[in-house]
């Protein structure tokens, strides 16, 4: 980080703290993995975290090189937008496959259907 040192203190201020929150968030979601029961309750936590937390360290990273580089760094706006669409999908499919594997399976700890669920299609 030879080019760190001319960063002003105010900017670097604001770095270090989207930096501290993208860690605590992280963090959290990760506590919430080791935490909670069950895979259902478990599976958002991780998510959250990740989602909320990359943001806030890509924020920082945007701001950072934006200063340094004296132009705008939108190079994380495309790591944004794959953290914001891949991480929430993959939970989705990650629920729906084990949701459908327990209720084949006639597991007592899934999740009740809800209204208007349709049980035929679980079927298929």
């Amino acid at each position: 980080m030879s080019g760190a040192a001319g960063l002003p203190v105010w900017v670097a201020l604001i770095v270090a703290g989207f930096l501290l929150l993208g860690a605590g968030l992280t963090f959290l979601g990760a506590l919430g993995m080791l935490r909670l029961k069950t895979f259902y309750e478990r599976v958002h936590a991780p998510t959250l975290g990740t989602t909320w937390g990359a943001g806030a360290i890509l924020i920082a990273s945007i701001i950072h090189f934006s200063v340094l580089g004296s132009r705008l760094a939108l190079h994380e706006i495309l790591i944004t937008a794959f953290v914001l669409v891949t991480t929430p999908v993959t939970l989705m499919l990650l629920a729906r496959a084990a949701l459908y594997r327990d209720r084949a399976e006639d597991n007592q700890h899934v999740p009740p259907r809800l209204k208007g669920d349709n049980p035929a299609r679980d079927a298929h």
